[in-house]
C-alpha cells in the first residue's frame, strides 16, 4: 500500500508514518533537536518542507494532500526522536510542536487570494495583511473522564470544528478488551502537574485581508480568521504584513437539530512569520538592476539630466509641476531611519502636505504615489475619525479586539489623506503621535498596547479661504503648529490666472498628454516602482562633511529670521532636510550625500518657505517646467545657494 494512500488506514500505516517522520527528524535535524532539548524557553521545531521532499517525496505529498491528519503525527515522531535522545521515557518533552514552513514556490501552495471550501484540509501558505487580533486566552484543549460503572478513565479532545467544543461523550471509551458502554461519567479532578499543563494551552484568533496592492482595481479584499496556539500566539500585531502556513478547516456553531448551521473557514496556523518590508511586494528582477546602473552609467557625466528623466516619469498625466513631482519622489523614496543603543529611534519616513486651490493636480498625485507604493492606503478626510485613522476596538461576543485602522495598515508603506482639512480638530491630535514617533498607543476597552505605524504621510487639502501670502501657514490651512512642523515639506499650490501658462496647460491636455516621446523619455510604470523599491531596501546613504555644512548654515539663518512661519523654524526643520538630503542621494543612485543633495533639499525647502524665503525665486511651485538644461540649471541654482549662504564651492 503507498503511503499517499491515507483514506483507510489503520495502525500499521500510521505506524509507518510516524516511524518515517521520526527518520526524516533524526536525519536532518538532529542538531536541532539537541538545541531544543537544551533551551526550556523553547517547545517547537520549525520543518522545511522543501527537506521534507528532498528526502522522501511520498511523505511530503502526504503531508500536503492529508494535512489534517499528518500534522498532529509529526508531532508524535518529534517527541519519539526527543525521548530517543535522552534515553528515556520522560514525559517533560510531551509538549513539542512541530512547525512546517517554506512551502514550495507553487499557485496551488502559496497564495495571496483568500482559500476557498474546495482547500479544506490541505496545507496552504498565505499572504495577506493582519487587520484584527483578538485577546490571549487559555484554552482547554482536552478532558479526562471516569466512567462510574468500570472505573476506567478516558480523555475526550477539543473538536476544532466546533469551536474547541468539548463534547460529553455518549458511552464509555475507557481502554479495554470490552466496553462497558455505560453512560455515567465524572470529570477527573485533581489532575498531575503535567497532565494539568498539557490539557490547556495558549489561544488567540486574528483576521487576515488579502493585500491590497496585489487586487485588481475595484475589487473587495476579502479576509480569513487564523487560529492561533501556543508559542504563535502574540507573534503578529494589527497592521502587520503576515505569511501565515496552515490547514484550512470549517468551523460551525453546535445548533438544534432542525436549524441549518453557519459554516464558516479558518486557517488552522502551523507558522506564522511577520514580514519586514513593503518593498518585497515588488518583483526586482536582474534585468531592472543591470537597467538601473546602466542608465545611471549612461548618464554619469550629466546626473541632473537622467534624475529629471526619472522625476518625469511621476504621474506623467500633469503638466509640468517640476517641484511638486520631485518632491513627492522623494517622499516616496524616504530617508535612513537611526536609532541608537536606547531604543531611541528617529524616523526617516518623510511627510508632505499639498496646499492648492481646487483643480491643481492634488488627488493626482495621492493616486499615483497609492499605485506605486506596494503597502498603501488610500483615504479622504470627510467622515474619518480617530478610529479610523488609528485603531478600533471592536466587540466580538464577550470580548474585544482590535481592528487596525489607515495609518496601522500602512505601516512601511504610505499613508494617502485626501480632503485633510476636512478631518475635524479632534480628530487630527491622532496623527500627531503617528507621524513623529510612529506608533500609536491604545488604551481602549481594557487593551493597552502600542502598534507600529512606521508610514510616510502624503496629504492633500484646500486653504481655509482664499491663501493669504502675506498671513501665517497656520491661518491659511487652519492646522496647529505641532502638526504643521512634523510635515518634512508644505508646498502650498496656487491657481492665479496666466495667459502663458494656461495656454500651456490647455495644449498640453489637447494634445492628448503627450509626454513620452524623443525629447522627454519617461520610464515605465514598473520601472519606476521597481526603482523606488531598489533603492529604498538597498542604498543607504551616509552624510559628508560638505553636505552637513551646507544644511547646518541653512538652518541656522532660518532660525535667526524673525519670520511668519516660526511653527516651521524647529529642529525638525533640521532633520527634514537630512532626510531629504538623504532621499536625494538614494534617487540619484550613491551612498553618499554630497553638497548636490543638500542644496536640492534647501531648494525645496524655500518652496515651503515662502514669505519666510532667504532665496526669493521658487515662491510658485504650481508653474514650475522641466529645464531644458537640466545640468546648467542646477549649476546655477547651487551658485545662488551657496551665495545666499555664505559657503564658498
Amino acid at each position: 500500500m503507498s503511503i499517499t494512500a491515507v483514506d483507510t488506514l489503520d495502525n500499521d500505516d500510521t505506524s509507518s508514518i510516524v516511524g518515517a517522520m521520526q527518520l526524516f527528524l533524526e536525519s536532518c535535524y538532529n542538531a536541532e533537536l539537541k538545541d531544543l532539548l537544551d533551551d526550556e524557553n523553547t517547545s517547537s521545531l520549525a520543518v522545511d518542507l522543501g527537506k521534507v521532499i528532498e528526502f522522501n517525496v511520498e511523505l511530503a505529498q502526504t503531508i500536503l494532500d492529508r494535512a489534517t491528519f499528518c500534522l498532529p503525527l509529526f508531532n508524535v515522531a518529534l517527541v519519539s526522536a526527543l525521548r530517543k535522545l535522552t534515553g528515556t521515557t520522560a514525559s517533560s518533552v510531551d509538549g513539542a510542536r512541530v512547525r512546517v514552513e517554506h512551502l514550495p514556490n507553487h499557485p496551488a501552495l502559496q497564495r495571496t487570494k483568500m482559500p476557498g471550501s474546495e482547500d479544506v484540509g490541505h496545507l496552504l501558505t498565505i499572504s495577506g495583511t493582519v487587520i484584527r487580533t483578538g485577546m490571549v486566552k487559555m484554552m482547554e484543549t482536552q478532558k479526562r473522564y471516569a466512567c462510574l460503572k468500570c472505573r476506567g478513565t478516558f480523555i475526550v479532545r477539543a473538536q476544532l470544528e466546533q469551536y474547541n467544543y468539548i463534547p460529553k461523550p455518549a458511552r464509555c471509551l475507557a481502554p479495554g478488551e470490552d466496553y462497558c458502554n455505560s453512560n455515567a461519567f465524572a470529570p477527573v479532578e485533581g489532575l498531575d502537574a503535567l497532565e494539568a499543563r498539557l490539557c490547556c494551552t495558549d489561544y488567540q484568533e486574528i483576521k487576515i485581508q488579502e493585500q491590497v496592492g496585489r487586487l485588481a482595481l475595484g475589487t473587495i479584499p476579502r479576509s480569513i480568521v487564523v487560529i492561533l496556539e501556543a508559542d504563535l500566539v502574540d507573534v503578529l500585531k494589527s497592521g502587520d504584513s503576515a505569511l501565515v502556513t496552515g490547514t484550512l478547516v470549517r468551523r460551525w456553531r453546535g445548533e438544534s437539530a432542525c436549524d441549518r448551521p453557519d459554516i464558516a473557514l479558518a486557517l488552522y496556523a502551523t507558522s506564522v512569520s511577520a514580514g519586514t518590508s513593503g518593498g518585497s511586494l515588488v518583483s526586482i528582477t536582474n534585468d531592472f538592476k543591470l537597467g538601473f546602473c546602466s542608465f545611471w552609467q549612461t548618464h554619469a557625466s550629466v546626473p541632473m539630466r537622467g534624475r529629471d528623466i526619472i522625476v518625469a516619469s511621476m504621474c506623467p498625466q500633469v503638466y509640468g509641476l517640476y517641484y511638486i513631482k520631485l518632491a513627492v519622489l522623494l517622499i516616496l523614496i524616504g530617508g535612513v531611519a537611526r536609532a541608537d543603543s536606547s531604543g531611541l529611534r528617529v524616523r526617516g519616513e518623510a511627510h508632505l502636505l499639498l496646499v492648492g486651490d481646487p483643480g491643481t493636480a492634488k488627488s493626482q498625485f495621492l493616486k499615483y504615489a497609492a499605485k506605486l507604493i506596494p503597502r498603501s492606503v488610500l483615504t479622504t478626510g470627510i467622515g474619518s475619525t480617530s478610529a479610523g485613522l488609528t485603531v478600533t476596538a471592536v466587540r466580538d461576543g464577550a470580548e474585544w479586539q482590535l481592528e487596525a485602522g489607515a495609518l496601522v495598515l500602512a505601516d512601511r508603506g504610505i499613508c494617502c489623506i485626501d480632503e485633510f482639512g476636512s478631518i475635524r480638530d479632534a480628530e487630527k491630535g491622532t496623527v500627531l503621535e503617528a507621524m513623529e514617533q510612529q506608533s500609536i498607543s491604545v488604551a481602549k476597552a481594557g487593551i493597552v498596547c502600542k502598534l507600529n505605524a512606521r508610514c510616510s504621510v502624503l496629504a492633500a487639502m484646500n486653504p481655509k479661504s482664499k491663501y493669504d501670502l502675506e498671513s501665517s501657514l497656520a491661518i491659511n490651512t487652519a492646522l496647529s503648529s505641532p502638526l504643521l512642523s512634523r510635515f518634512d515639506l508644505i508646498l502650498v499650490m496656487l491657481d492665479s490666472p496666466n495667459e502663458k501658462w494656461d495656454n500651456r496647460v490647455s495644449s498640453f491636455i489637447i494634445d492628448g498628454q503627450n509626454m513620452d516621446d524623443e525629447d522627454h523619455p519617461v520610464w515605465p510604470f514598473d520601472e519606476l516602482q521597481a526603482y523606488i523599491a531598489y533603492v529604498k531596501t538597498s542604498i543607504h546613504p551616509v552624510s559628508t562633511p560638505d553636505s552637513e555644512r551646507v544644511l547646518t548654515k541653512y538652518y541656522q539663518i532660518q532660525r535667526q529670521r524673525d519670520s511668519a512661519n516660526a511653527s516651521r523654524t524647529t529642529i525638525r526643520l533640521l532633520e527634514s532636510l537630512i532626510r531629504l538630503s538623504q532621499a536625494h542621494a538614494r534617487l540619484m543612485f550613491r551612498d553618499k550625500v554630497l553638497v548636490q543633495d543638500a542644496v536640492i533639499a534647501v531648494v525645496l525647502m524655500e518652496t515651503t518657505m515662502l514669505s519666510a524665503s532667504i532665496l526669493g525665486f521658487a515662491n510658485d511651485a504650481l508653474r514650475t517646467t522641466f529645464p531644458e538644461d537640466s545640468q546648467n540649471f542646477y549649476q546655477d541654482l547651487e551658485t545662488l545657494v551657496l551665495q545666499r549662504l555664505d559657503i564658498s564651492k
